[in-house]
């Protein structure tokens, strides 16, 4: 990246530059004088690009960022707008942010602009939410187990009873009893899987060799045909997981993967993996706040999720799918959440992309304060 001009002026931009969060100076006539690191990487523009340009330019006709801060520098008075829906050419999708507004000083127009956007904190807060939906399906699923499975076993007795005893017009109508019994009682286990709370056999694991493993699986299976291609970053340390319980998360992720490309000509799921060690979470049982630096990403190139359900992707029996029972991925948030992490979607027609976030095995090597994320 180069070297600011006109920023060099703009006091405290080493601090700006160390913010996590896109910040943009204007002056009086909402010119960018400055955009930090963050702004650079939101914006997907050099800081060259960015300071050639107003900020009516950069964002979409009519955003109310651009009135909140012509409010801002004409008043004098800092003012925050809350779920903000941000649009620009330089990206392809809307995003919500809360969006912080300043005056730099009382002695001219210039206005500070901070950007906070809300997908990860509202996808944590949704996963609680899911989690405790799951918990409720846990205990329908026990009452299910004890009032309807010896039902069901009766009537699959009959209906094979009767196969072997009515005119042969008939046995389709004697087999679709018991296709469908078993049909109910498979459900039922799938649901007394949430109800599972031994504790994990865990161990450092190389997530490396889990997704190699299940991309061989893919392959052979559910995901044949379709093209992958990897981004790993080689030197990221162990996950402490569970190996099975890892193979099904992905296994999952593949086959929701594969099923979404199927009427997609040139079908492509993309894996990545990349050390963050800027994020940080409270979670139940932890006194203080978890790092969880391992994101690894699956990402397809089809027809995308659509917008009004990718806020209750994870909750249990939600599904896109006809013929879906909406459990798969409810399974893989309860499963990512035993291991102490973190899930989120983002979507758009032409790309989906599941993000998870790991915590780091005890005693594993760290990696220094200062190195940069991929």
């Amino acid at each position: 990246m180069s070297a600011p001009t006109d920023a060099e002026a703009v006091p405290g931009q080493a601090i700006l530059q160390a913010l996590p969060q896109p910040v943009l100076l204007l002056d009086e006539n909402r010119r960018i004088l400055f955009a930090n690191y963050a702004a650079e990487t939101f914006f997907a523009a050099s800081l060259n690009l960015l300071t050639r340009q107003a900020l009516d330019d950069l964002l979409a006709f009519g955003s109310p960022i651009v009135s909140l801060a012509e409010t801002v520098s004409q008043r004098r008075a800092p003012m925050t707008e809350y779920r903000v829906r941000i649009g620009s050419s330089r990206f392809g999708e809307e995003r919500v942010a809360d969006v912080f507004a300043s005056p730099i000083s009382d002695n001219d127009g210039r206005v500070a602009v901070l950007i906070q956007e809300r997908t990860i904190a509202e996808q944590i807060d949704r996963q609680i939410l899911s989690r405790g939906a799951a918990r409720s399906v846990t205990g329908l699923a026990a009452m299910l187990a004890h009032e309807i499975k010896n039902p069901l076993s009766g009537i699959r007795g009959a209906a094979q009873l009767l196969e072997q005893s009515v005119s042969p017009e008939e046995v389709p109508l004697a087999r679709l009893i018991r296709d469908e019994t078993d049909r109910i009682v498979g459900l039922i286990d799938r649901v007394e899987v949430f109800g599972d709370e031994r504790p994990l056999d865990r161990e450092p694991i190389n997530i490396h060799v889990i997704l190699d493993r299940v991309k061989l699986l893919a392959r052979s299976g559910v995901a044949r045909g379709i093209s992958f291609s990897e981004d790993y970053d080689p030197s990221l340390p162990p996950v402490f997981g569970n190996r099975d319980q890892l193979i099904q998360i992905f296994l999952n992720l593949f086959k929701n993967a594969a099923e979404a490309l199927e009427k997609v000509q040139k079908p492509e799921i993309r894996i990545s993996t990349a050390f963050r060690p800027g994020i940080r979470v409270s979670v139940a049982g932890a006194a203080e706040r978890v790092s969880l630096p391992l994101e690894i990403a699956i990402e397809d190139n089809g027809a995308g999720v659509p917008a009004d359900m990718l806020p209750f992707l994870f909750d249990p029996f939600v599904t896109t799918k006809t013929n879906g029972s909406g459990l798969g991925l409810a399974l893989v948030a309860k499963l990512v959440g035993d291991h102490g992490g973190v899930i989120d979607c983002e979507s758009r027609p032409g790309r989906t992309r599941f993000r998870i976030l790991l915590p780091v095995a005890s005693g594993a090597f760290q990696k220094p304060a200062g190195s940069s994320p991929r």
